[in-house]
Order: structure tokens, then sequence, then C-alpha cells
């Protein structure tokens, strides 16, 4: 189940691994975890993008099994070597669980409320490259079996951008718009700006900097 560059957590987990039904082996809670619970760290071989490209080749699979995940621009850890048990928590299209960066490392959080014997699970939502089709899709397929299964790890497809109305409309809309000009003039200032965004979540102990939800790579790389 485990290779000789597996490192076991040194704290008690609130999970077992075991064979899963989605994929290999799959990690299942041992008892109740609350919503926002840090569960564990993902460790990986820290190597640079380059070097993740020079380990992992899409086009030599049979099908995907790559463990690497990106860090920064610079930065991806390869849980392909040194790895603990977070490798082994599965995809899903329908996740309970969240990879979010903080300070330089992965950690896998409570999406939400996760019962006992109930299997761990996040999005990988690998990032699409314009070069992907109908292999890629077979490459990265997915088998979670939630009700809003999408078939694959890749992430969903972009939306197009919606169209620009038809010109005489927005002439329209122009005119009525320099109408309320001169009676908003008075609340302009005050109302003027974009509202910031609200703060992301803090670490557990509520210090350091905001997390940033961990992205996979594009192409090959595991999120």
């Amino acid at each position: 189940m485990t290779s000789a560059n597996f490192i076991p957590s040194t704290k008690p987990l609130p999970f077992e691994l075991h064979p899963s039904s989605i994929q290999g082996t799959g990690a299942f809670a041992i008892r109740r975890i609350r919503k926002g619970t840090r569960i564990i760290e993902y460790l990986g071989e820290r190597i640079t993008q380059d070097e993740a490209d020079v380990r992992y080749d899409d086009e030599g699979m049979g099908r995907h099994h790559t463990f690497l995940f990106n860090l920064d621009k610079r930065t991806v850890l390869d849980a392909g070597t040194i790895h603990n048990e977070a490798r082994y928590i599965n995809h899903s299209c329908a996740p309970n669980c969240q990879a979010l960066i903080d300070k330089g490392h992965i950690y896998i959080y409570a999406l939400t409320s996760i019962e006992p014997g109930e299997e761990l699970v996040y999005d990988y939502g690998y990032e699409r490259t314009p070069d992907m089709g109908p292999d890629a899709e077979a490459l990265y397929v997915c088998r979670c079996g939630a009700p809003n299964c999408r078939g694959t790890i890749l992430a969903p497809e972009k939306k197009a951008p919606a169209r620009k109305k038809a010109a005489s409309k927005s002439k329209a809309a122009s005119k009525t718009q320099s109408k309320a000009v001169s009676k908003s003039k008075s609340r302009s200032k005050k109302d003027a700006g974009v509202k910031k965004a609200a703060g992301k979540k803090k670490s557990a102990s509520g210090a350091g900097k905001a997390q940033k939800r961990a992205k996979s790579p594009s192409r090959k790389r595991a999120g």
C-alpha cells in the first residue's frame, strides 16, 4: 500500500487508508471531521516545473498516474517520491475536502462535515490547456460515481463570455444613463469604487497570511 519513501504522519489522523471504489487506495474517516478542520499536510518532493516535465510525459502514459501538485510558479510537489497519507486522498466531482496553500505548504481541509466511514475526497481540477481534446478526457477519466460527475478530473471548461448587446440597445441605455448622471452627482463620491473581497480563511491559529486555493498545474500534474 505504501512505498519506501512513505513518511507517516506523526500526529493521529482522523482517517485510515483502505481500498477505494474510486481509485486504488483511499482515505476513510474513522471519526466525525468538522467542517473547516485542517486534516493533513500534502507532502512531496519539491522540484521545479521543468523537472516535473522531464519526469512525467502524458503521451507515454496508458492512463494518468502522477502525484504532482503546484505550489507556486516555480515549485511543484511530487508525491510520487516522498509522500504521506495525503497522497491517497482521491478525486471527486462532489468533494468534501479542499486543498489550500498556507505559507509555502499545502494542507487538506474539510469542506463539509465528514462522518465516520465516509471517504475523504477533493476536486483535483486539473487545469485545461487549449490543445486538450477527447484524448485528454480519456486520459484524465473520473470514476467518482457522483451524481454530478463530469467524467474527467480536468477542471470544468470555461464558458465563453456573453456577447455584447446590439448597438441600438447600447445607445438607448447610454441615453438613459446620461439622464441619471445629474441626479446622482451628489452621491457619486460615496458610491464610487469597488468593494474589497472578503478576507480568505486564515490558518487554524488565526496567524500568518491568508491561504490560497491550491491549483493543479497545466497538462499532466495532479491536483
